[in-house]
């Protein structure tokens, strides 16, 4: 058989794929993981007990816009690393923004607090619990968010799946912030961002093994 005779043969039955198809099978992935996300922290954890008052408090908002927005920036980066040769491009930058201002905050407050008030700001009563928590609730939407990258085209594995543990991570941050009592931005600053970073490197790890095509 001539080379142009089977280039025909193969691509005879070929169906054209539908764009939308990988975000919308992504975006439901991610709606369901989320929502394990979030029964899971019911199950294991429970509510903040004070979540309604907490709801009043400017730093409630904080810790929980944090994980949502790092999970947003994600999101639009993943969407464009799951096609072939498409790089993040500026984007890559983009959770810089959330990470450098919540530093910012912690950095004021800890100016402002008295010495011997400042270990107690940074360690709070929960930090041991804090990334273990947030990587628990995270990897839901990690696996599901590897999961539908194998049904794209991926092929920067590396920061597929590193893009893929941070929207993890900020999904699993966003929900920990309903059960966590700690609202002071220095123990925000190093344990939510340590939770956060966690499934990031686990996505990295993964990518290579999991995303090849």
């Amino acid at each position: 058989m001539r080379t142009d005779d089977l280039i025909d043969s193969l691509a005879r039955n070929l169906e054209p794929v539908e764009p939308r198809r990988g975000p919308r099978a992504f975006a439901l992935a991610l709606l369901l993981s989320a929502s394990l996300a979030i029964v899971l922290m019911l199950w294991l954890l429970g509510p903040n007990p004070q979540l309604r008052a907490a709801l009043g408090l400017p730093m409630f908002w904080v810790k929980f816009g944090f994980g949502l927005v790092l999970a947003l920036i994600a999101l639009f980066i993943v969407l464009r690393l799951a096609r072939p040769g498409v790089p993040a491009g500026a984007l890559r930058l983009a959770p810089l923004g959330p990470l450098l201002a919540l530093w910012l905050l912690a950095l004021v407050a800890l100016a402002s607090a008295a010495p011997g008030e400042r270990l107690a700001l940074i360690f709070g009563a929960t930090w041991a619990q804090c990334p273990v928590n947030i990587t628990i609730l995270a990897l839901p939407v990690l696996a599901a968010g590897l999961i539908a990258l194998r049904t794209m085209a991926p092929t920067q594995l590396v920061a597929a799946g590193a893009a893929a543990g941070l929207l993890a991570g900020g999904t699993g941050t966003a929900v920990y912030a309903l059960h966590c009592p700690e609202f002071a931005a220095p123990f925000l600053a190093v344990w939510y961002v340590l939770g956060t970073l966690v499934p990031v490197v686990i996505g990295a790890l993964a990518g290579p093994r999991l995303l090849r095509w």
